[in-house]
């Protein structure tokens, strides 16, 4: 559980060879933000089942001289995305899967676009080619199958065999990938010479683009070309919240950032007094999470309305102290609140000079909408099948519309001049890990390795599953369990660490340049540095 330390660069990703890639072109020179495009597409190739170009993402970069800006690179509802779309089929709630679901545009790749001209100001660019260069080799030289992929290919078999380009790549002889086969992926590999080729713009204006909306319009999607071409990533100011260990960062919405800073604001005004695995530590910040989800549920989507009113609570202390003065302390709130899936991966950078960065990227479910597309070799995401098909209320479908995300990436700057970046996969989880990890770290002085090591818990549900309870790794002593029993949880005990509670991880910057960073033992990640 040795927590890693370097002076030159580090980085973290779900996935060893993306870390490494990520790594070599710190070596380089590279910024750290340059460091993380070169993760997140080679996360593409390597661990497609969870990333890749076909999905979204959110951004925040942390600078030395105190800034810190968000990049907000979620795709929009297709234009042709109606109501009468989905009721002509038969629909009265959006499909999880097929060309119904793959309803939104992917933003992935106009966040790299916007990140790298960001990293343009800091120092002259290293070649877009330099920063695909292992995504292209694993592409088209082979890459082995993870335990993960291999599992959830043939997990997800039933649903994923209806894309016929699926279903011949990743299921040869009606059988999925087994992990540790070795894979190429040829139209991958030439999607992202394309890219270096055309330049980024090309995935959605050009000829990447037209052959990105003829194979969607191909599978059933209402995206369409000019879906492609309206859209672009937006640079913003990141939400904050000021509590007694600094501030802490994250996205605005449509994400579900807010949510996430909340938790970790309102579990401040609760009592430290016991350890990290108390009763008292998982009881508060399970109840923390209630209140952070009930306003999550009812005020975040992608409405214009929403960004302000999540600015507006976390900038008033005294609503978050009558937020946390309804938290009990000896007794659980009853919950019945049913909230969202997903999955993803977050990675972090940090370079030599202090620019720090966090990013999350998604197809959404695992594979995304199951839709592969022939010519590019890309899974498109189903996110857009978090809508709601009615006309007024929460997260409704409207065509233009930014669809609620449960991505997004964490960041802090503390009070002693540290500075974190740390996230997660996990859907639901994601922000309730991200509170475990740190205020394991920052207020119990937990190393930061073990503190992503430790047992961890999820109230709510996971893939698939309708269960509302409190699951709960092993790790706890039986009083610490009894305690949440009898406080009301309805408590379930997994019988070994899963990944339902996410691929975590975490780099911290300290004052004088030293380096540390934790990667999760239950994902196929390491920490890379020099």
């Amino acid at each position: 559980m040795l927590t890693p330390n370097a002076l030159g660069g580090m980085v973290t990703s779900p996935h060893h060879l993306a870390s490494q890639a990520g790594l070599d072109v710190l070596r380089e020179g590279g910024t750290a933000i340059e460091a993380v495009v070169a993760t997140a597409s080679t996360l593409a190739v390597v661990y497609p089942h969870m990333t890749g170009l076909g999905g979204d993402a959110f951004w925040l970069i942390c600078y030395p001289d105190g800034r810190t800006m968000a990049i907000d690179a979620c795709g929009a509802l297709a234009m042709g995305a109606e109501h009468t779309l989905y009721a002509d089929a038969g629909h009265t709630t959006i499909p999880w899967r097929g060309g119904l679901a793959a309803n939104t545009v992917a933003g992935t790749v106009s966040g790299w676009e916007a990140a790298l001209e960001l990293s343009s100001e800091i120092r002259d660019p290293l070649p877009l080619g330099r920063l695909l260069r292992d995504a292209v080799h694993y592409a088209e030289h082979g890459r082995v199958v993870s335990e993960s992929e291999g599992a959830l290919l043939a997990q997800k078999q039933p649903e994923l065999m209806s894309n016929p380009t699926l279903a011949r790549i990743c299921f040869p002889d009606g059988k999925p990938w087994r992990a540790g086969s070795i894979r190429k992926s040829p139209e991958l590999a030439q999607t992202l010479r394309m890219l270096n080729r055309d330049g980024l713009r090309s995935f959605y204006n050009g000829l990447l683009a037209r052959s990105l909306a003829a194979d969607l319009a191909a599978a059933g999607s209402p995206v369409r070309s000019l879906d492609l071409l309206a859209h672009r990533a937006e640079v913003k100011e990141p939400l904050h919240a000021q509590t007694s260990d600094g501030f802490l960062y994250n996205t605005a919405p449509p994400t579900q950032g807010v949510s996430s800073l909340l938790i970790l604001a309102l579990s401040d005004h609760l009592s430290r007094t016991e350890g990290p695995e108390s009763f008292a530590h998982v009881h508060g910040l399970v109840e923390a999470t209630k209140q952070a989800f009930l306003y999550r549920n009812r005020h975040t989507d992608g409405s214009e309305h929403s960004e302000a009113l999540a600015r507006e609570l976390l900038a008033d202390p005294a609503r978050l102290e009558a937020m946390a003065s309804r938290i009990s302390m000896t007794h659980a709130m009853p919950w019945t609140e049913k909230t969202q899936w997903g999955d993803t991966t977050w990675m972090g950078a940090i370079d030599r000079n202090g620019v720090a960065v966090s990013m999350i990227q998604s197809l959404y479910f695992e594979f995304g909408s199951g839709v592969m597309l022939p010519q590019s070799g890309l899974f498109w995401q189903n996110r857009g099948s978090s809508f709601r098909l009615e006309h007024s209320g929460w997260n409704i479908l409207r065509p233009g519309a930014k669809p609620f995300h449960t991505l997004n990436p964490a960041a802090a700057r503390l009070q002693d001049g540290r500075t974190m970046v740390y996230g997660t996969m996990g859907g639901e989880g994601q922000p309730q890990t991200q509170a475990a990890i740190f205020s394991r770290h920052v207020r119990y002085g937990v190393p930061l390795q073990e503190a992503i090591c430790r047992p961890r818990w999820l109230l709510g549900r996971t893939w698939g599953d309708e269960s509302l309870s409190l699951k709960v790794e092993p790790g706890f002593s039986p009083d610490v369990m009894s305690q949440l029993e009898a406080a009301g949880h309805t408590v379930e005990a997994l019988s070994e660490q899963s990944i339902i509670m996410g691929h975590a991880g975490a780099l911290i910057r300290h004052e004088n340049g030293r380096l540390e960073g934790a990667t999760d033992p239950r994902s196929d990640g390491a920490v890379a540095a020099w």
